[in-house]
């Protein structure tokens, strides 16, 4: 890949094609694809004729297909974003790096790391860069975190725990059909959706995670998917991990507490909760809200990869890596 391919400005933009336009995209992506200077959303694809049309007229997208392969194999488009269930994100991604198309793939990157691992392989082998949309390593509220912890604010690392909880929603309860707690589509139903952001997360604070294991079971019989999970896992260094996630009690939780040597930090991964240090030198609490519209920080720094020497923190290696730890905690099943 040679880097006069990714010479793009505002005059020439960089041109996105997107397959899917679900609930992820209406406000947390595509919208910070639009705005970021440099880049363009020249064309969106949905299965739906009547719902792919209304969101190109409402996001002021010129163009819009049925046919995902008219969004990849268009020449005038350089570059594909995949926000469609994770059960096809191997199925599109393999089309684009045949294509030699910059992608951009939503998390969690693959069901299995078999298919996360085969995903990896093809976009390396032609050296074509690949983004996962893990977004969290972007954002202004956890780049906070990662500078307490580099500067050593509560001394020497030793433990993380993160406990999320959330009672059953309508669909739960109904047993409506929901892909996200489709075991065949996700075996960890909820965790996988959104224990992967946080696993993620850690990995890119406190370095790669080298063991992991856990368990899953369904407790409320409401759907095919696991909906509690416990896991543990080891850091590179030797840091420490424990989480739980339950979607079946009673409210809603998202605490995670950082343990150190000389003191902790307290925070939420999905949560728009405080940032909390408690150190010898007393106690500070810190708001700092996301944008407007959460992948906004994501999208600049994929740009910057492409325009510079600037290497994005969410990439296809270290989606891969998340992949991993998730198949680890589930591995006995």
């Amino acid at each position: 890949m040679t880097e006069s391919r990714f010479n793009f400005s505002e005059e020439k933009p960089l041109c996105w094609g997107v397959i899917g336009c679900g609930g992820v995209t209406e406000k947390k992506s595509v919208p910070a694809y639009k705005a970021t200077p440099g880049f363009r959303v020249d064309m969106v694809m949905r299965r739906n004729t009547e719902k792919a049309e209304d969101y190109a007229k409402r996001h002021h997208i010129p163009k819009w297909t049925t046919n995902a392969d008219e969004v990849i194999n268009n020449p005038n488009i350089d570059a594909v974003y995949i926000a469609t269930p994770p059960n096809t994100h191997k199925f599109y991604a393999l089309k684009a790096a045949a294509a030699g198309k910059v992608c951009c793939v939503e998390k969690p990157m693959a069901p299995t790391y078999e298919d996360s691992l085969v995903i990896y392989e093809a976009f390396r082998a032609k050296n074509i860069p690949l983004f996962i949309a893990y977004y969290r390593r972007s954002l202004p509220r956890f780049l906070k975190i990662k500078q307490w912890l580099d500067d050593g604010l509560i001394g020497e690392v030793r433990h993380i725990h993160w406990q999320k909880t959330k009672a059953p929603n309508e669909i739960d309860l109904s047993k409506k059909y929901n892909w996200r707690t489709d075991a065949t589509i996700a075996r960890g139903g909820y965790f996988d959706d959104l224990a992967s952001h946080g696993l993620d997360l850690f990995a890119f604070l406190l370095g790669d995670i080298v063991d992991a294991n856990g368990f899953g079971i369904n407790q409320l019989d409401l759907y095919s998917a696991f909906d509690a999970v416990t896991a543990n896992w080891m850091h590179e260094g030797g840091v420490t991990g424990t989480g739980s996630w339950n979607f079946g009690t009673y409210h809603r939780t998202d605490k995670v507490e950082i343990l150190g040597s000389q003191g902790s930090i307290r925070f939420a991964v999905l949560d728009e909760a405080p940032l909390e240090l408690k150190n010898e030198s007393g106690y500070q609490a810190l708001e700092i809200p996301n944008p407007e519209h959460i992948q906004e920080f994501h999208v600049e720094n994929m740009k910057q990869h492409l325009l510079s020497e600037a290497v994005h923190p969410s990439t296809g290696k270290t989606g891969l890596h998340t992949s991993w730890v998730m198949e680890k905690i589930l591995s006995r099943y």
